[in-house]
């Protein structure tokens, strides 16, 4: 059974920092692109970046040069580093595996991040 565990959220003020982490448990996790969505009150569920196995990774425009996503292959685990945090930052952040070469994708269950101005 695949688990995904967000982990590291909080409340920050605009300008400071905060790493998020997702251990995953239960599938190969060399064969996923792994990936950070967040959704904030009221709003669709957005991407915020993803990894590859290789470690390539793509960003939202609004997060690039901020945030930074990393994988740990040998602890199945993936990161989102966020810095010079923004209020409009404030979100629900998810952990999502998506299996390459297939439809199957796995979500963790969140972790708040709110950013205060």
């Amino acid at each position: 059974q695949v688990q995904l565990v967000e982990s590291g959220g909080g409340l920050v003020q605009a300008g400071g920092s905060l790493r998020l982490s997702c251990a995953a448990s239960g599938m190969i996790f060399s064969l996923n692109v792994m990936g950070w969505y967040r959704q904030a009150p009221g709003k669709q569920r957005e991407l915020v970046g993803t990894i590859r196995n290789g470690g390539g990774t793509t960003y939202e425009d609004s997060v690039k040069g901020r945030f930074t996503i990393s994988r740990d292959n040998a602890k199945n685990a993936v990161y989102l580093q966020m810095n010079s945090l923004k209020p409009e930052d404030t979100a629900v952040y998810y952990c999502n595996a998506r299996r390459i070469g297939t439809t199957m994708s796995y979500w963790g269950q969140g972790t708040q991040v709110t950013v205060s101005s």
